[in-house]
């Protein structure tokens, strides 16, 4: 696969209209997977076709979204090999706050994927 170092417009404005819709539920999941020692790294997974990562946690249909949003974290993505165990540390050390940022994984087909940080709407 083949990694844009950027979001492009043709991303960044799809999904942060779905972002804004599902943010609520991404923060409190985030907050879950760390509450519950699963991971202190959470991921959602942003794509538009159904993907074999983490668990669904929102399909698009649902809530006439563009993107299907999985649940997932730093530990699932080790083991389906997409964070090399040898990145690992770079992988944390560019990890934000979960509690101010939502980490997103963005898959579009087999052209694009994307680590992308969003910051949670302000209350």
């Amino acid at each position: 696969m083949q990694n844009d170092p950027e979001l492009n417009g043709k991303y960044l404005g799809t999904i942060s209209k779905d972002f804004v819709v599902v943010a609520e539920t991404l923060r409190e999941a985030s907050y879950q997977v760390r509450k519950r020692d699963i991971s202190k790294y959470p991921i959602f997974v942003f794509s538009r076709a159904e993907v074999p990562i983490g668990g669904l946690l929102l399909a698009k249909e649902e809530l006439a979204l563009e993107w299907h949003v999985y649940a997932s974290y730093l530990e699932d993505f080790i083991k389906h090999r997409l964070v090399d165990p040898e990145k690992i540390e770079d992988f944390q050390a560019a990890y934000k706050d979960p509690d101010e940022f939502c980490c997103l994984f963005v898959v579009d087909g087999e052209n694009f994927t994307n680590f992308v940080f969003i910051p949670y709407p302000e209350d």
